[in-house]
């Protein structure tokens, strides 16, 4: 596959702006532009996920559209506190933006009578088209890949609704207990994919389920294969059939487990950056594991320093194609911000046209 060589005079001519829309972890993205590019950005992205040649890399805010229906429970709780789909309260605390279980909340007393404490949410029970169409319809741009973001996998599911120390506790006393509730998380993990797909028009499911403190993972690799893997397999599996890829948002420390990720059938990986030497792994399994990695701009710097931290982190994380960057120049200068959009672009598409093209 050949890469058009980057001709900056008419791939930075701005074509028009996306509309605003309600976006992930309970952000509103504003208006973005859109510039003259040789593909969509979603082919692109698709690109990536092929493991075929990109012509930049993506940025997942320029390059993607970002969902979380908030009328997913799930999503209204996580984000700003409330009770999810399981009964779990949660409390939204301001200093850090995000919620976590109310303190002294308890929804599962015992994995062996999971059955008889649990209901499973009806979803055929919410107007998905409908909110759709309020929420999403015209709104959303069709030259985009579109993500849908599930939060609380099969072990933070099970932490949330009990304690962190007995969901780790069970995985090892009672595995068959937990594998039966993990075998209908999984079902209805596969359902909302499919709502997903079929209302929302997914191209890749972020699913979350952190298994690592920030020096190791918490669960030996013998535990994944027997508690974990079978369902993540299962699931990834009914994704791919559907048409989709799957992002595993993991975070902690999980260089032990990720030739497990790649086994279970995950096409990339969000994984934490400051817990993680993700550079060495993008050696060791960027041929079979796309990163989604954050890079945060957080100062304002000289033209040159920008160019500088930008090919560094172009040449060594997307050194074979398969990085997705969720680029964010965090600073209250909007002409820098752009000026940054546009570097990491352009920069981007000499790299690659460079790497392909010879």
């Amino acid at each position: 596959m050949s890469i058009i060589p980057f001709d900056r005079e008419k791939e930075m001519q701005v074509t028009g702006y996306t509309a605003q829309y309600l976006s992930y972890y309970g952000t509103t993205l504003p208006p973005m532009r859109k510039l003259n590019k040789p593909i969509t950005s979603r082919e692109n992205v698709l690109r990536v996920y092929r493991h075929e040649e990109p012509m930049w890399v993506p940025s997942c805010i320029e390059d993607m559209n970002l969902l979380q229906p908030l009328c997913m429970p799930d999503a209204q709780a996580r984000n700003y506190g409330g009770i999810d789909w399981f009964g779990i309260e949660w409390e939204y605390e301001p200093k850090s933006n995000a919620a976590m279980v109310k303190p002294g909340t308890r929804r599962m007393q015992d994995i062996l009578t999971w059955k008889e404490e649990l209901t499973f949410p009806d979803l055929s029970a919410i107007d998905w088209q409908g909110y759709y169409d309020e929420n999403y319809a015209g709104k959303l741009d069709p030259d985009k890949a579109t993500e849908f973001v599930i939060v609380n996998g099969c072990m933070e599911r099970l932490a949330d609704l009990s304690s962190f120390e007995d969901a780790l506790s069970w995985l090892l006393i009672e595995p068959e207990a937990v594998g039966e509730l993990f075998e209908k998380f999984t079902d209805f993990h596969i359902e909302l994919a499919r709502i997903a797909h079929e209302i929302f028009h997914a191209d890749i499911i972020t699913f979350h389920d952190d298994l690592g403190t920030q020096r190791s993972p918490f669960i030996s690799r013998d535990v994944f294969e027997e508690v974990l893997f079978p369902h993540y397999r299962r699931m990834n599996d009914a994704i791919h059939a559907m048409g989709m890829y799957t992002n595993f948002h993991s975070c902690g420390n999980v260089d032990l487990l990720l030739d497990g990720y790649v086994e279970a059938g995950f096409d990339s990986w969000e994984g934490q950056d400051n817990a993680n030497d993700k550079a060495a792994q993008m050696q060791r399994l960027g041929d079979k594991l796309i990163h989604h990695t954050n890079f945060f701009l957080t100062e304002v710097v000289s033209d040159e320093e920008l160019d500088r931290m930008l090919r560094e982190n172009i040449e060594t994380i997307g050194c074979k194609g398969t990085y997705i960057s969720f680029f964010m120049p965090q600073v209250p200068d909007l002409d820098f911000m752009m000026k940054a959009y546009d570097r990491f672009y352009e920069l981007g598409r000499e790299y690659y046209t460079k790497k392909y093209n010879g």
